[in-house]
């Protein structure tokens, strides 16, 4: 396993060379996504509107902050369960998305669309959402104001810790894992 600090936005090259349980260190910025937005974005773009960002090279990370406390540009920012965006994912991956940050398994069409358009899923460490969020250095709210903790944010982050879970090869580090402690038991 390897170690790669990148900043976004993301290219071909950076994601091709990235596998399965990879550590990852990512700077630059990330947005930010759950459900309820998701759903909205991808129902206005099929209603012919834009996306709240332009998904070229971008990576989403799939939360729901907390409030900042005086001082600190966001809470508590641990990773939410991914499966919820598996209806939205593939789209945004084939408009240009590169990543996305969450925890647990992800559907097969998301595993595909990672193939097909040179993309990946990063797992983030939940229950360590105060590491996670001394890596945000800036966060603003860009779309959605009204679903609150969802709405959609930019996030200036440096040196976000993520590990590289289904990468561009088709590869899942959930996968790899079972096998290997199947092996070891």
């Amino acid at each position: 396993m390897a170690e790669y600090k990148l900043k976004t936005p993301l290219t071909d090259e950076d994601i091709i060379k990235l596998k399965a349980g990879d550590k990852v260190y990512l700077s630059g910025v990330v947005y930010t996504g759950r459900d309820a937005a998701h759903m909205r974005m991808i129902e206005s773009f099929k209603q012919g509107g834009e996306l709240p960002f332009d998904p070229k090279g971008q990576v989403i990370y799939y939360v729901g902050p907390s409030p900042a406390r005086p001082g600190y540009p966001i809470g508590s920012a641990g990773p939410t369960t991914s499966y919820r965006m598996n209806p939205f994912a593939p789209i945004l991956i084939e408009k240009g998305l590169k990543g996305m940050i969450g925890k647990g398994k992800m559907s097969q069409e998301v595993k595909d669309a990672c193939v097909k358009y040179k993309a990946v899923y990063f797992a983030s460490i939940g229950g360590a959402a105060a590491v996670v969020g001394s890596a945000i250095k800036k966060a603003e709210v860009i779309a959605y104001d009204d679903l609150g903790p969802e709405a959609v944010r930019k996030l200036e982050v440096e040196d976000m810790p993520v590990f590289v879970c289904y990468d561009a090869y088709g590869n899942d580090l959930y996968e790899l894992a079972k096998k290997e402690w199947a092996n070891k038991l």
